[in-house]
């Protein structure tokens, strides 16, 4: 049986790891962060410490990459450490709404941001449509036509981003006179308002582990992928860290917290319309990037459970000329489509915030079931472990709790979803 064509390398990983965290998120989220802290030490510690769950999550997929490179990634993760139910649930939910919901809606944010430069006449959803189907397309004649268009997206989002920090530092006036650490005595509000100013940023760090799905297409997995998600997640957390302190320096916490535009009050500050006008397209080009790499990632999981034989055999049907998977990317971007058309992407993505996280603190599990299985291996380990990777599990399943406590009929809707994958997986078991 023919198998998907091995055509990646260190600095292709790097960049699909660094293009499935960076999105729009941190061109918006700091002014979220600033209205729950209201400290430059408080914003800024929120942003570090997000930073270091990445790391700890970095650590924990680099690991599983060397010890299982086996096609599909987090799914092959989960399917050998548990059960190839629990797998298949973890691909279902992706496949029915949380790759797809996701990309439909940065897909809107794409077309909006599109439509403020271009002015152009055309529906919203016309060009979130569009811009799906183009991907589409471009990801159907192979991983490395799909590779190339994301590695160039994501140097174009580090320029966008280069060019935010330096107006920041160089363009606008002196730098705003030291703050107090703290705005009130640390007590339980503090913290829970710390709490609540990590999620959003964990948000925004999200997505390294998407890059784990292209394993089965790059040239030697076990050495590429541990470098390549230990050099993207430390360089997001750079950039990540930079964005900030120049939406500080720039604007202040107060500042910060009263505009839902910090990247745009920057460059218009620095450089005025054009500023602002240059960083929207950045924005727009940001998030093309990151359905450029959803593309891309996803329907290797889908490929994997239809090899597996729990999912319909046309999806692991792979174009003889160019090895893509392309029954298994056009059904991705069929759905999103559909999703981004529908207007409902928004409330589907509010399901399944707790399904993410549910997911990724079980594959820090998985490690632990790995370790214990095998505890000599050869390759990478994770540093600090048991230590970090527990740190890992648990702040991954602490947004599970918050967000389930926040948003408790979401939460439900989105544990329901997940929950209609184990008969499906029986059912299809017996066909």
């Amino acid at each position: 049986m023919p198998g998907l064509l091995r055509r990646l390398g260190l600095f292709d990983a790097v960049m699909l790891v660094m293009g499935g965290i960076v999105g729009s998120g941190i061109f918006i989220n700091p002014y979220v962060v600033a209205q729950q802290v209201h400290t430059p030490f408080l914003i800024l510690g929120a942003w570090a410490a997000g930073g270091a769950v990445a790391l700890a999550g970095a650590f924990v997929y680099a690991e599983l990459a060397a010890r299982r490179p086996d096609v599909g990634g987090q799914y092959a993760y989960l399917r050998e450490a548990f059960h190839p139910s629990v797998a298949f649930v973890y691909g279902w939910v992706l496949l029915l709404v949380t790759q797809t919901g996701g990309m439909a809606a940065v897909a809107v944010t794409f077309s909006r941001y599109f439509l403020e430069i271009t002015r152009a006449p055309v529906p919203e959803g016309a060009v979130a449509a569009a811009a799906l189907a183009l991907l589409t397309v471009i990801n159907c004649f192979g991983v490395r036509a799909g590779s190339t268009v994301q590695s160039t997206l994501m140097i174009l989002k580090i320029v966008a981003i280069a060019a935010l920090v330096f107006a920041g530092f160089a363009l606008i006036g002196p730098v705003p006179e030291p703050a107090a650490l703290l705005d009130q005595p640390v007590s339980f509000s503090l913290l829970t308002a710390f709490g609540a100013a990590m999620t959003p940023v964990l948000f925004s760090y999200g997505g390294w582990q998407t890059s784990s799905f292209l394993t089965g297409e790059m040239k030697n997995p076990t050495h590429d992928l541990p470098r390549a998600l230990l050099i993207g997640v430390i360089g997001v957390i750079v950039l990540y860290m930079s964005v900030t302190f120049v939406c500080l320096r720039a604007l202040g916490a107060d500042g910060l917290a009263a505009t839902k535009t910090p990247a745009s009050s920057v460059m218009r500050a620095a450089l005025g319309e054009r500023g602002a006008s240059f960083i929207a397209l950045g924005i727009a080009v940001s998030t093309l990037g990151f359905l450029s790499q959803g593309m891309l990632t996803a329907p290797r999981v889908y490929f994997a459970m239809a090899r597996d034989g729990v999912f319909f055999k046309s999806v692991a049907w792979l174009d003889p000329r160019t090895s893509a998977p392309v029954v298994a990317i056009a059904l991705q971007g069929a759905i999103a489509i559909v999703i981004a058309l529908s207007g409902r992407y928004e409330q589907i993505l509010n399901y399944v915030i707790s399904v993410d996280f549910i997911s990724f603190g079980m594959t820090g599990v998985a490690l632990l079931i790995f370790r214990r299985r095998q505890p000599v291996s050869e390759g990478f380990r994770a540093p600090g472990h048991p230590f970090t990777t527990l740190f890992f599990v648990a702040s991954s399943f602490a947004v599970v709790i918050s967000t389930i406590a926040k948003y408790p009929s979401n939460s439900v809707i989105g544990l329901a979803i997940l929950a209609t994958g184990v008969p499906v997986y029986f059912l299809w078991r017996k066909t």
